[in-house]
């Protein structure tokens, strides 16, 4: 694991996160409303992750209970969807 210390990392970071899932599901032919049931989320809050938004312009910030049961219904480690160059999120 690496951390960035650059500006802005956590919205480049889960928006790379959501990018991630993303393909994951569409090379597994699943559409957002299968994966967020499977998962137990919500379609929308499935949504807005792979946007990386919670609200428009405020980064998501998933339980890891909804990240971990994206990774399992995918059949993905959570490294594939969690890029390693981790954002610092000391304050």
């Amino acid at each position: 694991m690496t951390i960035n210390h650059d500006a802005n990392t956590w919205e480049n970071y889960i928006k790379t996160v959501g990018l991630n899932i993303q393909k994951v599901r569409i090379s597994r032919n699943m559409s957002q409303e299968q994966l967020a049931y499977s998962a137990g989320i919500s379609r929308f809050s499935y949504q807005q992750l792979e946007k990386g938004e919670s609200r428009p312009h405020s980064p998501a910030n998933p339980a890891l209970r909804s990240i971990m049961a994206i990774s399992q219904i995918l059949g993905v480690s959570l490294d594939v969807l969690l890029p390693a160059d981790w954002p610092d999120l000391r304050a």
